[in-house]
């Protein structure tokens, strides 16, 4: 505990007694200043007791004494000594009255107690207090780091909480709660997300002083927040909440936590490369259909995720469209896992605002962290392949993170901006079907590009209708080419041979029914057919003829 008035007066060798202040003696000293000036207030900090003579002082005038005590206790002096037998055999009333008023501390200082002894009394104290703050830092760190290593961060915040008397709480790199201490400071902890979220806009290493607030909006403590890793981009946060500011000992722990945590959720340099090598060696050797040789190589660091079903997933931006269509025996097949390797965890994401394919894989690394499931990541020049259990967590995160950015996108479907993703998704697989798997997310992936949506399960295609797949630019040409005479032809008012095509198609060349639906006569119809024939100088008879011609018109249709 820091030194207090009460101690001093305590103190056997100082002799010191209280003519004024009593009732606030429980004030602590923060350090002991000798000073003659008149008004020593403009070179006072707060706290500290001020130790004078009165030499430049008229200590007997009760409005000079009144305006210097005044001053003086709204600098937040702690106290005042006052030397006898010097220039004032006794301490005068009018500053008697003046501190009594005030309630400011007032100590008679004897002639034989000279200031020194009282500074190094003060000293002594506060170096004692600083030695225990240290001392307890240092145990609280063996705490720490002991939980750390056998719990894992949860025991980690359950010892920090208890340091700090207050609550503590771990945020992942998408600013999730992944664990509190105590329980009940999670829902508190998911109310700071957005003060979190500002905190990734700084340089790291971040730091910030928030108010938390109950689900009710009481203000409830105060919240310290900083950023863990050492990269360009935070890989988590710690939040820690305390009534108060914390003290010196309870600073220790804060910043043992923050070393720690930073240790255990940022992986270096040489084991990430080591990761992504097996991983990519692991699906070059799925994509190979070598199933067995991928699970002995998977170990137990991707075996898990080889024996249950699982899902391919492919992202891009829209910036890549080259790599479209580039199927399973480029990319991967051919490139090394080295060369795709970020340099760190953090810097394979250290531009996720500006990189969406970077934000994508943040979202699958923080879920398979938060779930605990086994995941394997490959970058792939510009895009991103995942293996992930299917009906996990992962795959789950990617569509609500789809879904999310789809409603900020817009329903409409149109082109791809460079800055956007695409997402394919195949349908489940198993390691003998992992080309079949990429096949299929590629195909999702081509579709998602050409419908403006951020991501397209393949199971939809299979649902779904051919014809919206055909809708690009390319083939939107063809069509109006392809009818072009016919919607000339109608335009001068000599017939309407797109719908009687229309018409004649939809009812598989039957006359009377095609007729019937146009309300003209069979005749009639024969005859458009006929012209039909001569202008576009194409046999309706011929099969391909009328698949590209209905084809046509469909396409025309949707894109009208």
């Amino acid at each position: 505990m820091p030194r207090t008035l009460a101690s001093l007066v305590q103190h056997s060798a100082l002799k010191l007694t209280v003519r004024a202040g009593e009732e606030h003696l429980d004030r602590p000293v923060r350090w002991a200043h000798a000073s003659e000036l008149a008004d020593p207030v403009p070179y006072m900090e707060g706290g500290e007791l001020l130790l004078i003579t009165a030499l430049q002082l008229d200590a007997e005038d009760p409005e000079a004494m009144r305006r210097y005590v005044k001053r003086l206790a709204g600098a937040g002096v702690a106290g005042l000594g006052f030397a006898v037998g010097l220039h004032y055999e006794e301490i005068p009333k009018a500053l008697v009255d003046a501190a009594e008023r005030e309630g400011l501390p007032l100590l008679e200082v004897p002639r034989r107690t000279p200031f020194l002894a009282i500074s190094k009394a003060v000293s002594a104290a506060i170096a004692a207090d600083q030695y225990r703050a240290v001392t307890a830092g240092f145990a609280a760190q063996r705490e720490l780091t002991k939980r750390a290593l056998s719990e894992g961060p949860e025991g980690l915040l359950a010892a920090l909480a208890s340091q700090i008397d207050g609550w503590a709480a771990l945020y992942d790199a998408t600013g999730a709660v992944v664990a509190t201490a105590p329980e009940w400071a999670g829902r508190r902890a998911a109310l700071l997300t957005a003060d979190v979220e500002r905190l990734w806009e700084r340089s790291v290493p971040a730091s910030s002083v928030v108010r938390g607030s109950s689900e009710e909006g009481e203000d409830e403590d105060r919240v310290e927040l900083h950023s863990l890793g050492t990269g360009r981009r935070p890989l988590g946060a710690l939040a820690v909440g305390t009534a108060a500011a914390p003290g010196t000992a309870e600073r220790y722990a804060v910043h043992s936590a923050i070393a720690l945590l930073t240790l255990t959720t940022e992986r270096s340099r040489s084991l990430y490369a080591a990761e992504q090598r097996i991983g990519a060696a692991v699906l070059r050797m799925l994509l190979a259909g070598q199933p067995d040789h991928a699970r002995a190589a998977a170990g137990d660091l991707y075996g898990e995720l080889l024996d249950a079903p699982y899902r391919v997933i492919l992202a891009e931006s829209g910036a890549v469209p080259g790599t479209r269509g580039r199927g399973v025996s480029g990319g991967l097949l051919s490139t090394s896992a080295s060369a795709a390797a970020p340099a760190s965890g953090a810097d394979a994401t250290a531009d996720a605002g500006a990189d969406p394919v970077g934000g994508f894989a943040e979202v699958v690394e923080a879920a398979a962290a938060r779930s605990g499931e086994a995941v394997l990541v490959v970058p792939d020049g510009e895009r991103l392949v995942v293996l992930a259990a299917d009906g996990g967590a992962v795959v789950a995160s990617c569509a609500q993170y789809a879904e999310a950015l789809q409603a900020d996108r817009g329903a409409a479907e149109q082109g791809v901006d460079e800055d956007e993703l695409v997402v394919g998704l195949s349908a489940p697989a198993g390691p003998i079907a992992a080309a079949a798997a990429y096949k299929q997310a590629e195909q999702a992936l081509s579709v998602a590009r050409r419908r403006g949506r951020v991501l397209v399960e393949h199971e939809e295609l299979a649902a779904g209708s051919v014809v919206p797949l055909l809708a690009d630019d390319a083939v939107r040409a063809f069509a109006d080419g392809l009818l072009r005479a016919l919607y000339e032809h109608d335009a001068t008012g000599r017939g309407d041979l797109v719908a009687s095509l229309r018409a004649w198609l939809s009812r598989h060349g039957q006359w009377d029914a095609a007729a019937a639906d146009l309300g003209v006569h069979r005749h009639t119809l024969r005859y458009r057919m006929r012209r039909v024939e001569e202008i576009l100088g194409r046999s309706l008879d011929d099969p391909d003829t009328r698949m590209e011609l209905w084809l046509a018109l469909k396409v025309s249709a949707s894109g009208g």
